[in-house]
């Protein structure tokens, strides 16, 4: 059975995002190739014709993570007022539908912990894309030089990131809310 020139475009792609939703769930060995296979209903050995190895499947959905994060928080703030675009990135990013959705959202709130230990050759990939994200951001930060901006986003996100970490711990929804709520108000009432 002969299949369309972009047949194997579309598989990998399918690939990598399942694998991409299954290590902001599960962590980096949530990626297991079997299941990743199993899930876009292709065998373990098929995975060859996709990829060399899993980093590069890591790789990849870490990629993917990023991309999907970074492009919806840029379009809510592209949504918004530019002076406070920045408003729009926190309200969404600290909201509770993004809290109970890891699979959905940045790859830094369940991931942070083991992209520190991966190998130096990931490590620089992964780097790379961190500097993508933030350079994406920095438009919508608050600040009028660069190195303000700078400062904003790393105050602002690593303090969004450890309060949807906290939030994701607990086990009522109202417990999470309040967690967020705090992080939220905060970080609207100092910038």
């Amino acid at each position: 059975m002969r299949y369309r020139p972009e047949h194997k475009a579309e598989v990998h792609q399918k690939i990598v995002k399942d694998a991409s939703r299954r290590v902001r769930t599960e962590g980096l060995n949530g990626a297991a190739v079997a299941a990743v296979m199993r899930d876009t209903g292709l065998t373990h050995g098929g995975f060859y014709k996709h990829f060399g190895n899993k980093d590069e499947l890591l790789l990849e959905s870490l990629r993917e993570a990023f991309r999907e994060i970074v492009d919806n928080l840029a379009h809510a703030a592209e949504q918004s007022h530019p002076e406070t675009a920045w408003k729009a990135i926190v309200k969404a990013y600290l909201s509770p539908e993004y809290c109970d959705h890891p699979e959905r959202g940045c790859p830094l709130t369940t991931l942070a912990p083991e992209l520190a230990r991966v190998d130096k050759r990931m490590r620089g990939e992964i780097l790379a894309e961190l500097v993508n994200y933030k350079d994406r951001m920095l438009p919508f930060m608050p600040g009028r030089r660069a190195v303000d901006k700078e400062r904003s986003f790393f105050s602002m996100f690593s303090t969004m990131i450890g309060a949807i970490e906290i939030a994701r711990l607990l086990p009522e929804p109202g417990m999470r809310e309040k967690v967020l709520a705090s992080a939220r108000d905060f970080l609207l009432r100092n910038f």
